[in-house]
């Protein structure tokens, strides 16, 4: 380049300060494009990293789509009807019961539950409404159950006294590590207490429980119910429910 601008130098006399400037200012720019070589062959490295992981989890997520939807399709029964079959076991576990709950859609073999929803037409059976079921089971033996067991949660729900304010912060540090660190990961949303409100809890964790806020007649107007999960370890179980809470020996108590 030195040589180039001393030729032009001598040829174009008057023009010397133009050249010298377009030299200048091409050595420069070859000198920022040198330095930049790092970035751009780092971007070309790493970017096609990223899509390919982008693909990746896109992939592995329609996969555990797939997964569940299959579980579902060959058991043929929906989360909210597994926890339905779920409760119906332990309410027969609880009174000791001779029955036993059949899940009325699920055939028997995965075989037949999948031919369920792909046939040869395209259009599973059943019309919405109406839907195969067991031959010892009807259309309603789930919604009869289902009220069963309404029905056994208003009768098997504990009175608790709140003996300390609670924000309804969804991990509360002032309640305890433990409270902390086992807060249900549902998106049931939890209740404010204050000191000497009473509720009414259906269900629970070792360290949570779920239930109803008893209201007052001065709140209840244009509130129809409030319920949630708090912790436990800020209430405590009314005396009168504390004496009948005790269940037979050998049945199970799940309070």
């Amino acid at each position: 380049m030195p040589c180039l601008l001393a030729l032009a130098s001598s040829l174009w006399g008057g023009n010397r300060k133009i050249l010298r400037i377009a030299c200048t200012s091409s050595i420069v720019k070859s000198a920022k494009h040198t330095r930049h070589h790092g970035h751009i062959t780092a971007e070309s490295v790493t970017a096609p990293l990223g899509c390919i992981q982008a693909a990746f989890i896109f992939v592995m997520a329609m996969y555990m789509q797939l997964y569940n939807r299959m579980k579902i399709i060959l058991r043929n029964k929906t989360s909210i009807e597994s926890w339905i079959e779920e409760k119906a076991k332990d309410r027969i576990q609880y009174y000791q019961l001779d029955d036993d709950f059949v899940f009325p859609y699920d055939m028997g073999s995965r075989w037949k539950n999948f031919k369920q929803v792909f046939t040869w037409s395209g259009v599973p059976e059943g019309d919405g409404l109406d839907w195969p079921v067991r031959e010892d089971c009807h259309q309603y033996s789930l919604t009869i159950e289902h009220l069963k067991q309404k029905a056994d949660k208003r009768v098997r729900s504990v009175r608790y006294k709140v003996i300390e304010d609670y924000s309804g912060t969804c991990c509360p540090l002032n309640r305890g590590i433990k409270t902390f660190f086992t807060s249900p990961c549902t998106e049931e949303p939890r209740i404010r207490l204050q000191k000497g409100e009473f509720t009414l809890a259906t269900r629970g964790l070792q360290y949570w429980l779920y239930g109803d806020k008893i209201l007052d007649d001065s709140v209840l107007e244009g509130v129809s119910r409030i319920r949630g999960w708090f912790p436990r370890n800020c209430v405590e179980k009314c005396p009168c429910d504390a004496e009948t809470d005790q269940a037979p020996e050998g049945k199970k108590k799940n309070r």
